[in-house]
């Protein structure tokens, strides 16, 4: 996706510079495949499987190392996403995260849903401060690292 998000864009502008998107469709699917590698709401559904199934170690990479790629390339090409889009998707996040995992006893799923919820709060600001988004990344790696 984040391939075919490109090439329309280059397909439209001429340019194949993904940190500024002037096509919509090009602004959607490049907010939809990273909203798939974060693991946001509608593609929640395979991270707290996985994390699960893994060792404490992996689960830490994949919680805190694994979500800096697309969060950067979700910081650099923030001014160009579909706010609304990207709203959306954090606003269920952040709400489906808590609620699940209010329901959970073991502790991969715990903190499977913490990222879900955490990761909610950081689209959400990424729209108003691009770097306090980076703060709040920080500060849940430093979280979940010590968990």
């Amino acid at each position: 996706l984040l391939l075919f998000s490109s090439s329309i864009n280059a397909w439209s502008t001429g340019q194949w510079d993904i940190t500024q998107l002037n096509n919509p469709v090009s602004c959607i699917l490049l907010t939809t495949a990273i909203a798939m590698k974060l693991g946001l709401v509608p593609f929640h559904f395979w991270f707290p499987e996985v994390l699960q199934g893994s060792p404490l170690t992996a689960a830490m990479l994949l919680s805190t190392v694994m979500k800096f790629p697309p969060l950067t390339i979700l910081f650099m090409t923030s001014p160009s996403l579909d706010p609304t889009l990207l709203t959306a998707m954090a606003i269920s996040s952040t709400a489906l995260g808590g609620w699940m995992g209010l329901n959970q006893t073991q502790i991969r799923k715990i903190l499977a849903f913490s990222s879900i919820s955490h990761l909610g709060w950081m689209a959400i600001i990424l729209i108003y401060n691009p770097k306090l988004t980076l703060l709040t990344f920080y500060m849940y790696c430093l979280m979940t690292i010590t968990v």
